[in-house]
């Protein structure tokens, strides 16, 4: 990306989209596709799924746009992340499968977070750790790993998710409340070392 289209924000692009600039769209799925395709895989657990539900995400918002339902300005984040997670929801509720946060052998979610530049002795013992975290992570009920990774992964406010999964915002908080306290509680069960 160019330094210019660096200094657009998603609602110039976006407007630069609907005025015909095809190019516009292409900066806007540039910006956004690592964020938007890990947290549509973090629920599925499968890279063709992953992607299909992604380019269907995406079909999705260009439909949108194009009839000129879009009406988020400033938060297209969001508003995508929600369609894709809409569009996992109801794969779930098709298949009835049980989401699970682990690696696959070519895809780890911390691959993606942006982290600081670490050795190599470093990379092992957090990668490890991520390893553990994860495990952990799984054997949460579904609503409370729902949470976490929407928390902690998405990035979104407990506003967000409670709008997101139709909870009230006390709700999300005491299902992330639950979360960290099961996730301690096998933690200290298990003995499971972090550091």
């Amino acid at each position: 990306m160019n330094k210019d289209v660096l200094m657009l924000s998603d609602q110039d692009l976006i407007d630069q989209y609907i005025n015909g600039n095809e190019k516009s769209f292409e900066y806007l799925l540039e910006r956004h596709k690592d964020k938007i395709y890990t947290s549509i895989y973090l629920f599925v657990k499968d890279d063709e799924l992953a992607e299909d539900i992604f380019q269907d995400v995406f079909i999705k918002i260009i439909k949108s746009l194009k009839k000129g339902k879009y009406n988020h300005q400033g938060k297209f984040l969001q508003w995508a992340m929600r369609i894709s997670y809409n569009m996992c929801v109801d794969h779930f509720r098709k298949s009835k499968r049980r989401t699970q946060v682990s690696p696959s052998e070519t895809f780890d979610i911390f691959d993606v977070l942006e982290s600081k530049e670490l050795n190599k002795e470093q990379s092992i013992i957090k990668s490890q750790i991520h390893q553990k975290l994860r495990k952990v992570v799984d054997r949460l009920p579904e609503e409370q790993r729902e949470v976490v990774i929407l928390r902690h992964y998405a990035d979104m406010s407990f506003k967000e998710i409670s709008e997101l999964t139709n909870v009230s915002i006390n709700t999300a908080l005491g299902r992330m409340r639950y979360a960290l306290i099961n996730m301690r509680k096998v933690i200290d069960e298990e003995r499971i070392q972090l550091v």
